[in-house]
């Protein structure tokens, strides 16, 4: 599902070695969320997605690990215990999935802005996510 959908997209990515159980297990506990299906379904085709210049499309595990754990060690925003950062923007947003009451419910996307602390709803689910920041209908 993912390799076709990824070798698919416009530009040339990469794909990397799937994760291990075990290293997605170690994600979810030091994060302290269950990642969502379709999350989980791209990290175990592909951990990560990387562009031609190397830069990460979507993070890989050790990569979501360090920055969202960084991001909620810092005392400059409201605490960030209720995203679930996947990849940056180049520009210092980030994107994530919402927690909610320790879990991950909808598939939704969202940008975070580094410089208000807003976030704004900008897909439905990982796919159209992918897709439209390639293709640019998805604009920040």
């Amino acid at each position: 599902m993912w390799k076709h959908f990824i070798e698919r997209l416009p530009q040339d990515y990469t794909l990397n070695r799937p994760i291990e159980t075990e290293e997605l297990q170690k994600a979810e506990e030091l994060l302290g969320v269950s990642f969502p299906d379709e999350l989980v379904s791209l990290l175990k085709t592909t951990d990560g997605i990387n562009d031609t210049f190397g830069d990460h499309l979507i993070w890989p595990a050790y990569r979501m690990i360090e920055e969202n754990l960084d991001m909620r060690s810092t005392d400059c925003f409201k605490p960030f215990d209720c995203l679930l950062f996947i990849a940056g923007a180049g520009n210092g947003d980030l994107f994530a999935y919402s927690i909610l009451n320790g879990s991950i419910r909808k598939n939704d996307i969202y940008v975070w802005n580094h410089i208000d602390d807003s976030q704004i709803w900008i897909a439905s689910s990982l796919k159209p996510f992918i897709k439209g920041w390639i293709d640019g209908t998805i604009t920040i």
